[in-house]
C-alpha cells in the first residue's frame, strides 16, 4: 500500500484530518535525507543458531501488538489468527492495540522513539515510514529469523525486497530484511457488472474501450469513477495506473525505489498526466472528489454510485459483502487485449520487531504464525488475498477468483511495479499534493511533471 500503500502500498487506506497533516510534515521534514541519523540500536543480529524458536519454552510473555487491519476482512482475520496463536501458544498473551491506517503512521513514529514501544508494528513499507524507523534503528532485522524459520523459502526475492533497506534507510529494495507481509495486493479496475449491464456494456479488454466506456457513462448521467482524494493518496493509485499504460515498467521501478536514471519529464509521462486532468475536466470523477474521503469513495461506490473504481484488492471483501457478484475486477488492460499485465502492486504493510522490544524471539513466533500457510488459508476464508500460496488457495467463481486470478496473473509475469510514493522520504506528500492541484486544474501536466522531478533529482542525485 501504500500507499501503498503502501495502503496502502501497500498499502494506505483511511481519511486524513487536518492533524494528520501537520504530522506527516514535521515527519517527513525529521527524515529528509542529509539528517543525522543516530547510532542503529538494531544494527547487531543474533545468528540463525541462537534464535529461539519454541515459543512454549519462552515463559510468560505479553506481546503489545499494533495493526491496522481495521475493516472486516482485514479484522476477520486478525481476530482469528491472534485466537489461534493464544491457544498454542497459552504462555504468551496478545495486547492487540488497532488503528486506522492514517493514525497508525501518525502515532508510530512517537511510539517507536519512546522507552517502551510495542512489539510488534505494522510500518509502511515507504522511506518516510520503515525507511525512516530503520534509519534511526527503531527496528530490528529480520534475517536471522527468516534463515531460522524458513521465510526464504515461504516468500520469493520479489516479495521481501519490498521490506528490505540497507542498514542506514538509503537503499530501498535490497538489504536487510525488517518485516514480512500477510497479503500481497494490486491495483486494477472494480467495476458494478450490473450497471456495465445497463449501459450495454462488458468489462473492458484494452485501455481504449476503458475509455469509451467512461465517455458512455457520463452521456447517461453515471459515476464513471468514484474517486475520494481528500487523503492525497488515492489519486496516487489512479495516477500509477494511466501511468503504466505508456511508461516502461523499468522506468517506473527506477522512478519508484528512488534509483537515479530516470526522469519524470517524459513525453510518456506528460501523455499520462494529459490524460488524468483531462479525466477530471470532461467529469468523469463524483463532484468534489478532491474533497470526500476514501472511505465515503468506496463506500458509496458499494451502494452503487458510480460504474468504475480504481482500487486495491484490500477492498475485495468489504465491496464484494456490499456488491455481491455484481461486483467484478480486472487489472488494467493494455493497448490489446493480449498485451502483457502491468499493475501497481506488491505487498501489504509489512509486521516488523521493534528494536527495544524485550521479546523478539515471541514476536518473531508471532510473525511466523500469522504468515504461515495455514495462515494463507485464513486470510483468503476472510475475503483477503494472501501474499504466499495463492496458486494453492480454492476460491469460488466471482469477485474473490477474479482478484486471484488477477494477482496470479500479474505476479507470474512480473508485471507488478512498485507505488510512486516510495521514490523519496517526501514523495507521498509531493506527489499526493501535486495530483490534487492537477486534478483541479491548478497546475498544469507540465508543471505537475516539473515538482515530482524536483523532488526525486534532488533525492537521487544525493543518495548514493
Amino acid at each position: 500500500m501504500t500507499a501503498s500503500t503502501r495502503t496502502p502500498y501497500g498499502s494506505r487506506t483511511l481519511t486524513v484530518l487536518a492533524a494528520v497533516a501537520l504530522a506527516l510534515l514535521v515527519t517527513l521534514t525529521a527524515c529528509a535525507p542529509g539528517s543525522s541519523a543516530p547510532p542503529a540500536a538494531s544494527s547487531a543480529q543474533p545468528s540463525p543458531s541462537a534464535v529461539r524458536t519454541d515459543a512454549k519454552a519462552l515463559g510468560n510473555v505479553t506481546l503489545t501488538v499494533w495493526d491496522q487491519e481495521v475493516r472486516g476482512g482485514q479484522a476477520a482475520q486478525m481476530k482469528r489468527l491472534n485466537a489461534a496463536f493464544e491457544a498454542a501458544y497459552p504462555n504468551i498473551r496478545l495486547n492487540r492495540v488497532s488503528r486506522s491506517f492514517d493514525d497508525l503512521n501518525t502515532t508510530l513514529r512517537l511510539a517507536l522513539s519512546g522507552n517502551e514501544p510495542p512489539d510488534v508494528v505494522e510500518a509502511n513499507n515507504g522511506r518516510s515510514s520503515m525507511g525512516a524507523f530503520v534509519k534511526a534503528g527503531q527496528l530490528r532485522p529480520l534475517d536471522a529469523y527468516a534463515e531460522a524459520y524458513g521465510w526464504k523459502e515461504r516468500y520469493p526475492d520479489s516479495v521481501l525486497r519490498y521490506s528490505r533497506y540497507s542498514a542506514d534507510g538509503k537503499l530501498f529494495g535490497e538489504g536487510d530484511l525488517y518485516g514480512l507481509p500477510q497479503v500481497g495486493e494490486v491495483v486494477g479496475l472494480y467495476y458494478n457488472a450490473a450497471k456495465l449491464t445497463e449501459l450495454g456494456l462488458r468489462p473492458p479488454k484494452t485501455w481504449a474501450e476503458f475509455g469509451a466506456a467512461l465517455a458512455k457513462a457520463k452521456g447517461a448521467g453515471q459515476v464513471p469513477l468514484q474517486l475520494g482524494n481528500l487523503d492525497k493518496w488515492p489519486a496516487i493509485h489512479v495516477f500509477g495506473t494511466v501511468q503504466s499504460r505508456d511508461v516502461p515498467a523499468e522506468q517506473i521501478g527506477t522512478l519508484a525505489f528512488g534509483r537515479k536514471g530516470a526522469s519524470w519529464n517524459t513525453p510518456e509521462n506528460v501523455k499520462a498526466a494529459e490524460q488524468l486532468a483531462g479525466w477530471a475536466g470532461k467529469g468523469y470523477f463524483n463532484e468534489g472528489f478532491n474533497g470526500q474521503g476514501y472511505d465515503a469513495a468506496w463506500q458509496a461506490f458499494g451502494k452503487g454510485e458510480g460504474v468504475f473504481l480504481i482500487a486495491g484488492t484490500w477492498l475485495l471483501a468489504d465491496l464484494h459483502k456490499a456488491l455481491g457478484d455484481d461486483l467484478g475486477f480486472i487489472l488494467p488492460p493494455g493497448a490489446t487485449p493480449d498485451a502483457a499485465p502491468v499493475a501497481t502492486g506488491g505487498t501489504g504493510l509489512p509486521f516488523a520487531i521493534t528494536a527495544k522490544s524485550p521479546n523478539p524471539d515471541a514476536a518473531a513466533a508471532y510473525i511466523d504464525f500469522i504468515t504461515s500457510a495455514d495462515a494463507m488459508k485464513v486470510l483468503t476464508d476472510t475475503g483477503n488475498l494472501p501474499v504466499a500460496d495463492t496458486g494453492k488457495q480454492t476460491v469460488p467463481a466471482g469477485p474473490q477468483q477474479d482478484v486471484f486470478t488477477a494477482f496470479g496473473t500479474v505476479t507470474e509475469r512480473n508485471g507488478l511495479v512498485p507505488y510512486l510514493d516510495y521514490a523519496t522520504p517526501t514523495f507521498a506528500d509531493t506527489l499526493g499534493a501535486a495530483l490534487q492541484d492537477l486534478l483541479a486544474g491548478k497546475a498544469s501536466p507540465q508543471e505537475f511533471l516539473a515538482t515530482l522531478e524536483k523532488d526525486y533529482k534532488a533525492f537521487a542525485e544525493s543518495n548514493g
